[in-house]
């Protein structure tokens, strides 16, 4: 079984993963508490962003999964420079020290949040569908510039930046995921926008088992979100990558 490391591992995407996963893999936890839903997780408590409280953590480990952040698009700066920005820089020195071969970085897709400002997209979050073909709307691809909207974005095209250039240095394979969004609902009744963007607890079981199981990685952007009709990420890579074929569609709950 690969040894894994979830840094941030108490949070919902973590106890996601850890629960559905933990059958296939051998999991270890790193965060500043530890969540009861996962007792059985071994947890690394730490309270430090810095590279020689952390590096311990990352002893013996296969792949890394980091999910540890401020999640919020309304993070103050301050809190993103910290919890974002420095941790995430640390996390794959500390990946490189020991020997990891993989992170799988938990990018968002906020770190290209601003082409919601621009049609069709707009509208789409909107909920307005008016005179639009979901098979004719041009997706957002790994390809296109970054386009942070907020702090937090900033910090996540930081993170896939720094993947990059682990690989070309130290050829740290590396997998950002453009993450949608994950509620614990697992619903998009709460907000119009996540008839676009939902990514299924399903899915994103499936996004992160072939993230891990992936071969022939160097560094790579993918999308993770399902089905949706209306979603205007591209998946086209994440399939020709890693194989994530989502089966879940947002529409199907409309």
């Amino acid at each position: 079984m690969k040894k894994i490391l979830v840094t941030g591992s108490s949070g919902l995407i973590g106890s996601i993963i850890y629960q559905n996963l933990k059958h296939k893999y051998n999991f270890t936890g790193m965060d500043k508490v530890k969540n009861i839903d996962n007792a059985n997780l071994p947890t690394h408590i730490i309270n430090s962003n810095k590279i020689e409280e952390i590096n311990s953590a990352f002893k013996d480990i296969d792949i890394v999964i980091h999910l540890a952040a401020n999640a919020s698009e309304l993070t103050e700066w301050d809190l993103v420079l910290k919890n974002n920005i420095e941790l995430t820089r640390n996390v794959f020195e500390a990946s490189k020290l020991n020997g990891v071969s993989r992170v799988i970085f938990a990018s968002s897709n906020h770190a290209v949040g601003n082409f919601e400002k621009d049609e069709p997209y707009k509208s789409i979050v909107n909920g307005k569908y008016e005179n639009l073909d979901p098979i004719k709307i041009v997706k957002v691809n790994e390809k296109v510039p970054i386009r942070p909207d907020s702090n937090y974005g900033i910090s996540k095209a930081f993170g896939e930046a720094t993947a990059r250039y682990y690989y070309e240095h130290y050829n740290l394979e590396s997998i950002s995921l453009r993450i949608g969004t994950v509620i614990k609902e697992n619903s998009p009744k709460t907000n119009i926008r996540h008839y676009a963007t939902l990514l299924y607890q399903e899915d994103l079981v499936q996004l992160i088992d072939k993230a891990i199981s992936a071969a022939n990685i160097n560094s790579e952007i993918v999308y993770g979100v399902s089905n949706n009709k209306w979603r205007f990420w591209d998946l086209s890579h994440a399939e020709k990558t890693i194989g994530y074929l989502p089966i879940k569609n947002a529409e199907d709950e409309r």
